[in-house]
């Protein structure tokens, strides 16, 4: 069954070994921030640092695994129609929208959603890594490191599946960002399939 992330919020859900996840941006141009803890120890936490350091490169798809804090793959791309992803840049906050666009009184962002989503797995704020920026199109320049926001490439239907290689507890959003999603703030779908894994 297919489940709908509502515009700028989050959910939490398990996702045991050899199951997938697939998301899905049904409208186009939208954002979903993705975390990952092992459900044995939650202190083990997808990590931005050692899945592009192992894979010698910026942009992970098809393919590649995501690895934890602790070097052990949590997921695996099986299928990937954008092809653009974002592992560099924070969940977007209070604190993101109040430094960089200046609000006065700031939505709480993906990471306030995630926050709230996760706290019953006992997860708590300070656990929250960087997120696999599911659908995020950040361009780098090559002289100068400098960063940009663009576009999403994901349009209306495209979609992503990971498959879990340890038991998870999955954090996901439809991005709070205006920058990040063409700014319009739309909807994330997302199912989970496959018999979990024996043993």
């Amino acid at each position: 069954m297919v489940e709908v992330i509502a515009p700028r919020t989050g959910t939490a859900f398990p996702l045991a070994k050899g199951q997938r996840l697939t998301v899905i941006d049904p409208e186009g141009e939208q954002v979903s921030d993705m975390v990952a803890f092992a459900q044995a120890d939650t202190r083990e936490v997808i990590s931005s640092g050692r899945s592009l350091d192992y894979a010698s490169k910026l942009f992970l798809s098809t393919g590649d695994p995501l690895y934890s804090n602790c070097s052990n793959v949590m997921l695996r791309i099986i299928e990937d129609e954008v092809g653009r992803h974002d592992f560099l840049l924070t969940p977007c906050s209070k604190d993101t929208f109040r430094i960089i666009y200046g609000d006065k009184d700031p939505h709480r962002g993906c990471f306030g959603n995630l926050a709230e989503a996760l706290a019953p797995y006992g997860i708590e704020p300070d656990q929250i890594p960087v997120a696999f920026n599911i659908f995020m199109n950040v361009q780098i320049d090559g002289e100068t490191g400098s960063l940009s926001v663009e576009a999403p490439r994901s349009r209306a239907g495209d979609k992503i599946v990971l498959e879990a290689e340890m038991d998870l507890i999955i954090g996901l959003t439809a991005c709070s960002a205006l920058q990040s999603n063409n700014y319009a703030f739309k909807p994330i779908h997302y199912y989970v399939d496959g018999d979990a894994a024996a043993g």
